[in-house]
C-alpha cells in the first residue's frame, strides 16, 4: 500500500495510472539505501549510480518514507507500503537515497525492520563547507514551510539545524548501532570528485554490481573557507567544533580520511 500521495503521483508517472509495475516485475525490498549527508552530493552520485545498465529506480532518488513516523505509529502495513515503492525486472538492482534517514534517529531502526539486507551508503563532505551549504538550503526551506515567524527565531533554527547535520560522529554511531559495517559503505565526496572512476567502481563492487565503463558527470571541487556573513568569533568556534568532532568520527570510522577536510586540520 502506498501512503503518501507523491509517491503515488511520482511511481503513477513512471508506472501508468494502475500503479502495477509491467508484467514480470517483482517487488520487494531495496537493494540499497543512501542515507546522507544532506548537500554531500548525494544526487549527483545516485545519478551515476543509477547510470549502471542493472539498476532501476521507478520512484527516484529520494522518497522520505520514514520522515512522518518521529510522531505516528509505524506498523506492517507501512513496511509493505515502503517495499512497494521498488518494483524492479528480475535480476536488476534498485534503491533509493534520502540523505535525512541518518539524521533523524528514529530512521534506522524502521529501515533495518524493512530492508535488512541492503546495502547502506553514506557519502560526507568537509562537515564546514557542508555546514555553510545546508544553511542556504535551510533557509530556502524553512522559509517556504515556516511562512510567518519573525526572522530572528527562523535564524536561529536554520544555523542550529545546519550545524547538527554536520556532527558526523553521532549520526555514523547511531547507524553502527543498527547495521552492520559489512553492509555500510562511507564515501567522502571530495574523493569521488578528484578520483570519481575508482570511487564509482568501489561503489559499484559493494553492491554487487559488475563493473561496467561508465560515463561520469565530473564535478568541481566544493569552495571552502566561505563563512556565510557569521561573525569570525563565531566561525571559528563552530570550526574548532566541528574538527574536534571529526577526531571522533575518525576514531569510529578510520577509513574517514580527514586530510581530505580542510576545516579538520
Amino acid at each position: 500500500m502506498i501512503v503518501d500521495e507523491r509517491l503515488r503521483l511520482r511511481l503513477r508517472r513512471r508506472l501508468g495510472p494502475s500503479l502495477r509495475p509491467p508484467r514480470g516485475w517483482e517487488t520487494g525490498p531495496p537493494d540499497f539505501v543512501g542515507i546522507g549527508a544532506q548537500r554531500s552530493g548525494t544526487s549527483w552520485w545516485f545519478g551515476q549510480i543509477s547510470r549502471h545498465p542493472a539498476v532501476v529506480a521507478p520512484s527516484g532518488k529520494e522518497l522520505h518514507y520514514f520522515d512522518r513516523f518521529w510522531n505516528t505509529e509505524f506498523t506492517a502495513t507501512d513496511g509493505e507500503g515502503y517495499r512497494a515503492l521498488f518494483p524492479r525486472p528480475p535480476g536488476k538492482t534498485t534503491g533509493e537515497w534520502t540523505p535525512r534517514y541518518m539524521y533523524d534517529p528514529w530512521t534506522l531502526p524502521l529501515l533495518q525492520s524493512c530492508a535488512p539486507t541492503a546495502k547502506i551508503l553514506v557519502l560526507l563532505r568537509d562537515p564546514w563547507d557542508r555546514f555553510i551549504s545546508g544553511l542556504g538550503h535551510e533557509r530556502r526551506v524553512f522559509a517556504r514551510e515556516l511562512h510567518g515567524r519573525r526572522e530572528r527565531d527562523l535564524g536561529l533554527m536554520i544555523r542550529a539545524d545546519a550545524f547538527r547535520r554536520s556532527i558526523y560522529s553521532d549520526q555514523i554511531r547511531n547507524v553502527l548501532r543498527h547495521v552492520d559495517r559489512s553492509r555500510l559503505l562511507i564515501l567522502q565526496y571530495e574523493r569521488c570528485v578528484t578520483e570519481p572512476e575508482a570511487e564509482l567502481a568501489r561503489t559499484l563492487e559493494f553492491l554487487d554490481l559488475d563493473p561496467v565503463r561508465i560515463e561520469i558527470e565530473k564535478r568541481g571541487p566544493s569552495a571552502g573557507g566561505r563563512q556565510a556573513h557569521l561573525p569570525a568569533a563565531v566561525a571559528d568556534e563552530l570550526r574548532e567544533s566541528l574538527a574536534a568532532d571529526v577526531e571522533r568520527l575518525v576514531a569510529i570510522a578510520p577509513e574517514v580520511d580527514a586530510d581530505l577536510w580542510p576545516s579538520a586540520r
